[in-house]
Order: C-alpha cells, then sequence, then structure tokens
C-alpha cells in the first residue's frame, strides 16, 4: 500500500527523504489502515439524508416551504461530493474498482461526471498551486495572479477587478459550472469510461428534472433548481476556497521536494468535530495532501505527528480559523486583481 497514491497518480519516489521519514512514522501510529465503521456509517447516515430529502420535497409538495427542503438538499449534495472525493482517493475501499464504481454512483448522485473530475483533482494534487499545471488555478473567470491579470481578456479582465467582493457571489454559480464542465468533458476523445459518465450524467438530469416537474408547478420547479444549486455552489465552494487559496503559488520550474510542494502551498483550518462534518476531513489539508489516500477521520490524529515533523525540519506548516482562511483568500485575490484596476481604461 503506498501512503501517497492520490486518484490514479503514482507515489514519487521519496526513498530517504523528509517525507519518507514522515511516512513511517504515519505507518507505524496505524494511521493509513481503512476505517470501514466509520465509513458504513458515514455512507448510511448521507444516504438517508439523501432519500429523506427527496422525500420531503414529495410531502411539501406545491408550497414555497419546498424552497427550505431544496437548501437542505444542497447541504447534503455537498456530503454525497465529500464522499466521492473520497472514495476517488481510495480511502473508503483498497482496491479500483471498488472506488471507482462508489465513486461514480455518488457522483451520479450530484451530476458530476467522474472521470472528468477525477482527472482533474488528481493534476491538482500532483501540482497544487502551480499556476500552469494545476488546473485549479486556470484562469478562466477569475484570475489567481498578477501575472494572469495584465494577459487577461473577456470575462476575467472584466471581473478580476473586483473578484474579491464578487467571489462568494459568482460561488452559487459554481453548482451549475459542476454540470456544465462535466457534460463539456465528454467531448474529450481521451477522457476514460466517458460513454459510461455520459449515460450516468443524462440518467441524473432526466431523473432530477423529471421528479420535480411532476411534484411542483413548473415555476416552482424552477424556483427549485435555482435556490438547489446555488447554495450547492456555494458550499462546495467555501468547502474548496480555505486550502490553498491565498497560500504561495508555485511558477515556471518551481518544483520543491513532495513534502515541502504539499505543506508550503496548503493550508489548514483549526475546528473541531462540526469543522470536521462540515467539510469532511478537507480542513486538514496538509495531512490529506501529504498522504490522499489516508481515511479522514484519521486525518486529525496524523496533524500532530505532521506538525512536530514539519517544526523539526523548519517548514512553515499553516494553520488558520475559518474566518481568516476566507480572508486570507479574498486578500489574495484581491491583490492578484491589482494590475487590472490599475490598468488605464481604453478611450
Amino acid at each position: 500500500m503506498s501512503s501517497n497514491t492520490t486518484a490514479g497518480l503514482p507515489p514519487p519516489r521519496t526513498s530517504g527523504s523528509d517525507f519518507a521519514r514522515l511516512s513511517r512514522k504515519i505507518a507505524d501510529a496505524g494511521l493509513m489502515e481503512r476505517r470501514p465503521g466509520y465509513y458504513a456509517l458515514r455512507i448510511t447516515a448521507v444516504a438517508a439524508l439523501y432519500v429523506m430529502g427527496w422525500a420531503a420535497v414529495a410531502l411539501v409538495g406545491d408550497s414555497w416551504w419546498t424552497l427550505a427542503v431544496a437548501a437542505f438538499l444542497a447541504v447534503v449534495f455537498g456530503q454525497v461530493a465529500l464522499l466521492a472525493h473520497d472514495a476517488a482517493h481510495r480511502q473508503v475501499f483498497r482496491r479500483r474498482r471498488a472506488s471507482e464504481v462508489s465513486g461514480r454512483i455518488a457522483g451520479t448522485g450530484i451530476g458530476m461526471g467522474y472521470g472528468w473530475w477525477q482527472d482533474k483533482h488528481t493534476r491538482h494534487h500532483a501540482n497544487p498551486n502551480h499556476e500552469e499545471l494545476d488546473p485549479d488555478l486556470d484562469p478562466d473567470l477569475l484570475v489567481w495572479s498578477q501575472d494572469q491579470a495584465r494577459a487577461a481578456k473577456g470575462l476575467p479582465r472584466l471581473i478580476g477587478r473586483w473578484q474579491a467582493f464578487l467571489f462568494f457571489p459568482l460561488l452559487t454559480l459554481e453548482g451549475f459550472n459542476l454540470h456544465v464542465s462535466s457534460v463539456r468533458a465528454l467531448a474529450n476523445r481521451s477522457l476514460r469510461h466517458r460513454t459510461l459518465d455520459g449515460a450516468l450524467l443524462f440518467v441524473h438530469f432526466a431523473v432530477y428534472v423529471t421528479v420535480l416537474l411532476w411534484l411542483l408547478p413548473p415555476t416552482m420547479a424552477i424556483a427549485f433548481i435555482a435556490v438547489h444549486q446555488a447554495l450547492f455552489g456555494v458550499y462546495l465552494g467555501s468547502l474548496f476556497a480555505p486550502n490553498h487559496k491565498g497560500m504561495p503559488i508555485l511558477t515556471g520550474q518551481d518544483r520543491p521536494d513532495f513534502l515541502r510542494r504539499q505543506v508550503l502551498t496548503s493550508r489548514n483550518v483549526r475546528g473541531g468535530l462540526f469543522t470536521d462534518i462540515a467539510l469532511g476531513g478537507l480542513n486538514h489539508q496538509i495531512e490529506h495532501h501529504l498522504f490522499p489516500s489516508m481515511p479522514s477521520p484519521n486525518l486529525r490524529q496524523a496533524r500532530a505527528i505532521v506538525r512536530r515533523h514539519c517544526r523539526e525540519l523548519d517548514v512553515d506548516y499553516v494553520e488558520t480559523g475559518l474566518l481568516t482562511s476566507y480572508r486570507l483568500a479574498l486578500a489574495s485575490l484581491h491583490r492578484a486583481g491589482a494590475p487590472l484596476r490599475h490598468a488605464r481604461v481604453p478611450a
């Protein structure tokens, strides 16, 4: 078993390295062992909430109170996304096939193309916060560095001026973006299992829309979709924004060793059990990036070992509160957009 295997990413060669020594400490503590009981309970709970949410839509029916159910299902969809994430990293099952099947089932439940997301997320883990190599830093709508701001055109150039103020409002579109990106990726012939992913996406959208139009008047169904997808997007964005935004961005040939590449570009969020549940363990982002296949309930225990190891190596280990993490992320976005605010407006 490799302690640093991410979704489809081969482990780096780290024999005798700073990471190898840390990996032995983690293995000796038994923190790479699977947690079947935990995941059985978590999957059962999330599946029950998913069914309860749709049952509530049927029971509430033709009432504007159904929008409250839409908000509830937005949170449940976020929890399903977190389970898909854990499955893709083989935190739930040791075997690839079981991980892929469970990940696809979870992805289908929220309208996410599993193959597209797995490819994107694997590339992110390989090069977190690298301006040219991390797909999460693509300037498709926002700019993440001042160099990207200077080269920006179209929407990124328009939005980038005030993107820090627009960030959370724009997250209301993230749920829709997840679906659109999943569908667009089907045109990529190199995407593995794209026919299967396409069929599953079609089933999700067909069932989703049919059920809502069956249970609700058209106007209310549209309002339900708007509220549900908008809040789902805000939840998704709020899960991932604290992790890397505002941390150092690598460029060009910046290629520190594996341990420093993962630690220096990631940020942990302090908190207790509620934070672990709400963020799905991603609040322990440093430990997750170092050991992507570690079951999420073990990340909190790994934190003390990793933090001590980093202190011995004099490697910065960044940990903040949740609100502070958002403040740092927004401040970073504001700095990145500075060249656009200072640029002369063409006549």
